[in-house]
C-alpha cells in the first residue's frame, strides 16, 4: 500500500495510531491494541522515506536528517487530520501517526464529567489535564476550548506542537500557533501571548522549566490557561511541577502553583467489555484544603483529600473504574491493570457496593 492507502485504511478502521516502522509490518492501534495490517510485508528502509517524501516538504525532510526527529501534522482527507512525529530508530527513518478527526467532540459525548462545563466558565486560573500518552488528553481539552468558543466572545490562543483540532471561530476569535511554523520555541510563544490580547491559553504540553514558568505567569496575571502534563495523578503533578524548578524557587514555586491552581483532570481510556473504550478519571479541585497542603508541600496528603471531598466534585481513578466495573462496561482484571490503588478499588467494587 501507498502511504494515502495506508492513511486511508487507518480512518476505515476507526484506529487512533498508524505505525511505520522499519523491520515490521505497518500497524495500526484499535482500542488500545496493535495489530499488524494483514497482507502488508515487512517494511524496509527505502519505503519508509519514500512515504515520508510524499508527505514532508523539503525544510521538514531537512530537519528531520539534522534532528533526527520531527512533530508534524497533516491534513488528510474530509474525515481525519494526522498529528505524526517521524523519528530514527537504529539509524533508519520511522514514524508515528495519531488520527484526529475533524469534527471537534462535545464533552458529553466523550463520556466525561460534567464538572468539566464548570472549567469553561471560569476568568482565570491554571486547568491541568493529565494522563499517559493517547488517553484522551488533547481531546478532552479540545471539548473544553470549543466550548468556551460556542458560548463566549474572548481571544483563545492555542499553542501547540503541532495543531491538532482545527477551532472554527464561533463566538471566540481563536489564533492556533504551531511550534516552528509559527513560533520558534514555547516559551517566546508564551511571552507574546500576552501581548496578543488573550483571555484563554491553550498549551499543547508544559514539557520543561521555561514553559511550565511562563504557563504559571500567564496564569498569574489573570488569563483562563490550560495545559497538559504527562503524570498519572493530582499529587504526581503537584510534585513534576514544582521539582522542575531549581530547590532555592521551590516554595515560591509552591506559593504561586496554589494560587492559581483551579483544577488537575487526570484521565484513562479503559477497553471496554464490548469494544471501544471508556474514559476513568481523577478530578482535583483546588479547595483551601488543596492550596494549602500545595502551599506548605504536603503532596502525601492530596490524595486522602480527594478521597474525602466527594461532596465538591472530586473523585479519585479508584471510584470512577469500579463504577465502570459495576456498570459491566469493563473486567475487574482490566480496571486493576489502570489502578493506581488496587486494594482501594477491590473495596469499592465488593458486592455490598453493587
Amino acid at each position: 500500500m501507498n502511504i494515502n492507502e495506508l492513511l486511508q485504511l487507518t480512518v476505515d478502521r476507526k484506529a487512533s495510531d498508524l505505525h511505520l516502522v522499519v523491520g515490521t509490518p505497518p500497524s495500526i492501534r484499535v482500542d488500545g491494541v496493535l495489530y499488524s495490517i494483514s497482507g502488508e510485508g515487512v517494511l524496509t528502509p527505502e519505503v519508509v522515506d519514500e512515504h515520508l517524501k510524499k508527505i514532508l516538504s523539503a525544510e521538514q525532510l531537512g530537519r528531520l536528517s539534522v534532528n533526527k526527529e520531527i512533530d508534524f501534522s497533516l491534513h488528510f482527507s474530509e474525515k481525519a487530520r494526522f498529528r505524526a512525529n517521524a523519528y530514527t530508530q537504529r539509524g533508519k527513518s520511522s514514524v508515528a501517526f495519531r488520527m484526529i478527526p475533524l469534527e471537534v467532540p462535545v464533552i458529553d459525548k466523550l463520556g466525561l464529567p460534567k464538572i468539566l462545563h464548570s472549567f469553561t466558565n471560569l476568568r482565570q486560573g491554571l486547568i491541568l489535564v493529565t494522563g499517559p500518552t493517547g488517553h484522551g488528553k488533547s481531546t478532552t481539552l479540545a471539548a473544553i476550548i470549543d466550548e468556551i468558543n460556542t458560548n463566549r466572545a474572548v481571544h483563545v490562543i492555542t499553542i501547540e506542537d503541532p495543531i491538532e483540532f482545527i477551532f472554527r471561530p464561533k463566538q471566540a476569535i481563536i489564533s492556533q500557533r504551531e511550534m516552528h511554523n509559527d513560533t520558534h520555541s514555547w516559551a517566546t510563544a508564551l511571552r507574546s501571548a500576552l501581548r496578543e490580547d488573550p483571555d484563554v491559553v491553550l498549551i499543547g504540553e508544559m514539557r520543561d522549566y521555561e514553559t511550565i514558568a511562563s504557563a504559571l505567569t500567564v496564569a498569574e496575571t489573570g488569563h483562563l490557561v490550560f495545559a497538559t502534563l504527562h503524570t498519572n495523578s493530582a499529587a504526581q503533578t503537584i510534585d513534576r511541577v514544582v521539582d522542575v524548578f531549581p530547590e532555592d524557587q521551590q516554595d515560591q514555586v509552591k506559593l504561586q502553583l496554589s494560587n492559581v491552581l483551579e483544577a488537575v483532570f487526570s484521565m484513562r481510556l479503559i477497553p471496554a467489555i464490548a469494544g471501544g473504550r471508556f474514559p476513568a478519571y481523577e478530578i482535583m479541585l483546588a479547595t483551601t484544603a488543596i492550596k494549602t497542603a500545595i502551599r506548605e508541600g504536603k503532596t502525601h496528603q492530596i490524595d486522602s483529600i480527594i478521597q474525602t471531598s466527594q461532596e465538591v466534585g472530586m473523585l479519585n481513578l479508584e471510584y470512577t473504574l469500579a463504577r465502570l466495573v459495576r456498570d459491566g462496561k469493563v473486567t475487574m482484571e482490566m480496571a486493576l491493570s489502570y489502578s493506581l490503588r488496587p486494594e482501594e478499588l477491590q473495596r469499592q467494587v465488593k458486592p455490598d457496593k453493587i
